[in-house]
């Protein structure tokens, strides 16, 4: 009898285990998609910002160009 005992709570605790492995294994698969995404969008955002930093050089040695041809006129009026 009691090892018939033992068995089914055994057996209940290894359902128990086997579904806590599952919850985890679900868990791990979500978790890589969202760091894949992640990454992604890191990416996508590190690519925008060089862009947006290059645009912002590009203006900013126009402005300066400007300011000098002003400065140019300004002494030659």
């Amino acid at each position: 009898m009691e090892d018939a005992a033992t068995r089914v709570v055994l057996d209940r605790e290894l359902k128990r285990l086997d579904r806590r492995v599952d919850e985890l294994v679900a868990l791990v698969a979500r978790l890589k998609d969202e760091n894949r995404a992640l990454r992604q969008r890191q990416d996508t955002l590190s690519t925008e910002r060089a862009a947006l930093v290059q645009k912002n050089e590009q203006v900013r040695a126009r402005v300066e160009a400007m300011i000098g041809r002003l400065k140019t006129m300004e002494s030659n009026a």
